[in-house]
């Protein structure tokens, strides 16, 4: 896969997206939404890797939300920043999803960590809400999984005071996994993810499936039940004798149900 924005690369039963905007923070931009979004729906239809890791390019910024630009008129639905649809393709990634924080997780940056089922994060990396003080703000992952992570009134006070988190701070307060020095980021991020991929991937599917169906409302349901029960269903013994007296126009047997 190749991309303008972000970089993609396997290593085993990882995959590695980097956020390839280091000159501008590595700011989101309509484009890296969607390659973002892309990359994460070609990764859901492969077997190949396991685990996701997502990062920043260079040694300052994970990710300082989105970029404005082309935005001014926000009446227009094609010029809102398509960040959900980002989100959403993480979200619903069968996959587990690891965010390495590699510096500052700002704005929609930090929105991007939360959504991911893990992070890790070096010392030095800083954590921050800035929607109010700037005229923006997230009504939607940002607020209700951050209060998952967090309690109400800490996520409140992250999103109403704005204050700078430190990775410490964070590991205390949940919103992050672990906390690793600075040079030891990358090697320790492959080491977490080598851990997660060591797991059952069904089993790991399915448990991600019913975190995220408490949220999810219809679509959370219908994905444990389309995605993890059904293929189960597909091979059982009611399945298979009403598949084949379908098939042969006839009565099917119930005593060949299972039970």
């Amino acid at each position: 896969m190749t991309f303008k924005t972000i970089l993609y690369e396997e290593a085993g039963p990882i995959g590695t997206i980097t956020l390839n905007r280091p000159d501008d923070g590595n700011m989101f931009t309509h484009e890296m939404c969607h390659e973002i979004r892309d990359c994460i729906n070609d990764i859901r239809r492969e077997t190949r890797t396991r685990v996701i890791v997502i990062t920043g390019a260079g040694d300052k910024f994970f990710c300082i939300g989105g970029k404005k630009d082309g935005m001014e008129d926000t009446k227009l639905y094609a010029g809102v920043l398509p960040t959900l649809e980002m989100y959403e393709a993480i979200d619903r990634l069968q996959k587990p999803v690891i965010a390495s924080v590699n510096g500052f997780a700002v704005g929609g940056g930090n929105v991007l960590q939360i959504v991911c089922d893990l992070t890790i994060a070096k010392e030095s990396a800083v954590f921050r809400q800035v929607g109010p003080m700037m005229g923006s703000f997230d009504a939607g992952y940002g607020t209700w999984y951050l209060e998952d992570i967090v309690g109400k009134k800490k996520a409140k006070e992250i999103w109403y005071c704005n204050p700078k988190i430190k990775a410490a701070e964070a590991l205390e307060m949940g919103l992050v996994n672990r906390v690793v020095p600075d040079d030891q980021l990358r090697e320790k991020t492959t080491e977490f993810a080598l851990e997660v991929a060591e797991r059952g991937s069904f089993a790991l599917a399915s448990i991600k499936g019913a975190f995220n169906a408490r949220h999810g409302g219809v679509g959370g349901l219908a994905r444990v039940a389309h995605d993890l029960l059904l293929p189960q269903y597909l091979g059982s013994d009611e399945a298979k004798e009403l598949n084949a007296a379908f098939s042969e126009r006839r009565t099917p047997d119930a005593d060949k149900f299972g039970h």
